[in-house]
């Protein structure tokens, strides 16, 4: 007996069904717009993170429109250092970021990262095409999905830019979707998002609602859903240092020494989440050494600021440190007021931005417990 493969359409049906039963998608436009767009036109070739190895897939392989439906994120474009630097997201968190928008007919949307441009097409399948403006910092990525939203039926408003600075030729917009990662959201966005708009962001590991006010302030919790996004790009060239690069340097360096107490472990990822909101330029990574002791390294480019730490049981460690930054105290607070809290979910977190654009990271409620979380220019070396 011969098994037909699924067409494309049986694929895109049924993952959208999968959405759906999982609670992703929860409106009928929504749920049309998936059914709708077909995601393989987008990525034609792609790369997929599989149990720490890379497999990437094109239109020859038999397997390729397979994949391209499959509840994961592709990955489309690398730099120089093999880190990647676009991709199209996982449909599932696509779905739950769209939803959190709220949007209505008639709203103006602004889309930070271009991407492949599958997200701008199912914006444009909601609302219109000349409802939806996306802006992304590599003008050949813009190129190609122009092309690729054309061949789907569909002519959003695609900016080659700064997407940091917002497009204010296009504001004010009701709703601005942010599918790159920041670590604090950029005052363009605020003043470029009307009053009563919404801003849905990946800020740090979390996905942040937040509504602006009359002043331009803005405030909500963080999703559910934890998420790291390709982190948003100053140049089309830039080029991210790697753990790899970092991992001899840092193992061979000897600064400050004391004895800590892990309030939890490293791993745990909403301790993660909180510290990727406290230090957002860090760079965090684990390793084992020649001695097979598990270390945690944490590097900030900007000070030179460094931290290693080993463990010596489950709750405890050697922190060796040095630079401007000890960047274990900044982050301690937190993952002790995580673990003595019964270990809460992200979406018990919350973040307010004043006019002057200070975040404030709170826990539960905005008068309840806090946490301002310094701008990262505020942590450059001083003299």
């Amino acid at each position: 007996m011969t098994i037909t493969a699924p067409s494309a359409d049986e694929l895109r049906r049924m993952m959208t069904n999968q959405l759906t039963a999982a609670g992703a998608l929860r409106s009928e436009p929504w749920i049309d717009a998936f059914s709708s767009i077909p995601r393989h036109v987008f990525v034609p070739k792609f790369t997929v993170r599989t149990q720490g190895a890379l497999h990437t897939y094109d239109q020859a392989d038999p397997m390729w429109l397979t994949a391209a439906y499959r509840d994961t994120s592709l990955l489309t474009q690398f730099d120089a250092s093999g880190t990647a630097t676009s991709s199209s997201t996982r449909p599932s968190l696509m779905a739950t970021m769209l939803g959190a928008l709220d949007v209505e007919d008639g709203h103006r949307v602004m889309e930070i990262g271009v991407g492949t441009g599958y997200n701008a097409a199912l914006l444009s399948h909601r609302l219109g095409d000349g409802q939806v403006v996306s802006i992304d910092v590599d003008p050949e990525l813009v190129s190609v999905a122009r092309q690729r939203l054309q061949e789907a039926g569909y002519a959003p408003t695609l900016v080659a830019g700064d997407g940091m600075a917002g497009y204010p030729a296009g504001a004010p917009y009701d709703r601005l979707l942010a599918t790159c990662g920041v670590g604090r959201v950029p005052d363009a966005w605020r003043m470029q998002t009307r009053p009563g708009g919404v801003i849905v962001a990946n800020i740090g590991n979390g996905v942040a609602r937040l509504a602006v006010d009359g002043d331009h302030g803005a405030e909500g919790r963080f999703l559910p859903e934890l998420a790291a996004f390709m982190v948003a790009r100053s140049t089309p060239d830039t080029v991210s240092t790697t753990a790899q690069q970092l991992a001899g340097p840092l193992l061979a360096r000897t600064g400050l020494k004391r004895e800590i107490t892990l309030p939890t472990s490293l791993s745990n990822e909403v301790p993660q989440f909180l510290s990727s909101l406290a230090g957002p330029t860090v760079i965090d990574f684990a390793l084992t050494d020649e001695s097979g002791r598990q270390v945690h390294c944490l590097f900030e480019p900007h000070t030179a600021s460094w931290a290693r730490i080993v463990l010596t049981d489950a709750r405890t460690a050697q922190l060796n440190h040095g630079g401007p930054r000890d960047l274990w105290a900044e982050r301690e607070p937190l993952h002790r007021h995580w673990a003595s809290s019964g270990q809460p979910g992200p979406e018990r977190y919350g973040l307010t931005i004043d006019t002057e654009g200070t975040h404030t990271l709170w826990f539960d409620s905005p008068t309840g417990t806090s946490w301002p979380l310094a701008a990262p220019t505020d942590h450059s070396p001083q003299g």
